[in-house]
């Protein structure tokens, strides 16, 4: 049997890596980041899922953390960001995202980490890959950067430039 040079098999079909990095990011730290970058070399695409929690409100609005991500997150050229509210299942389920890549800086976060990843494979088949956090970012939060910020802290090297312009700003409004 003869092919012709752009007939190709099922079996040859490129098939995309897609994982999800989802949180809230109010705001994206340092941490947030390296295990964004991490999973954007490990996948083809990485989705960053901005969690919308009706019952908190956050420091920045929505539109502007993704803002703050796609300008940090820019340079890796394979990353988009949006944002999501819900199970996390089902965002994964509506773009075909088989993984969810997750940072953990304690075995306090294992622990609740894993009952997440039990539940959602147990939902909708979504494996959950953990990740661990960069030892110089271990005990690193958003809010806890947000309370180092607002008593006047330098939190210069825990978040990107970009993040920290935006977050000066926003506590000066306050």
């Amino acid at each position: 049997m003869t092919r012709t040079p752009h007939a190709r098999t099922q079996s040859e079909e490129t098939v995309l890596r897609r994982a999800v990095c989802p949180g809230s990011f109010d705001p994206i730290t340092n941490g947030h980041l390296d295990i964004i970058a991490r999973a954007a070399r490990l996948y083809d695409t990485v989705h960053v899922a901005v969690m919308i929690n009706q019952s908190k409100r956050g420091l920045f609005p929505i539109e502007e953390r993704i803002a703050l991500i796609e300008e940090v997150t820019a340079d890796l050229g394979n990353v988009e960001v949006e944002s999501f509210h819900g199970l996390l299942v089902d965002f994964c389920k509506q773009r075909d995202i088989p993984a969810i890549v997750k940072g953990l800086r304690a075995v306090s976060d294992f622990d609740y980490e894993l009952q997440m990843a039990q539940m959602n494979i147990g939902l909708s088949g979504v494996e959950t890959l953990f990740v661990p956090t960069n030892p110089e970012y271990s005990f690193l939060s958003s809010s806890l950067v947000k309370e180092v910020a607002q008593w006047g802290g330098d939190i210069s090297h825990l978040v990107p430039g970009p993040v920290l312009q935006a977050l000066n700003a926003k506590l000066k409004q306050r």
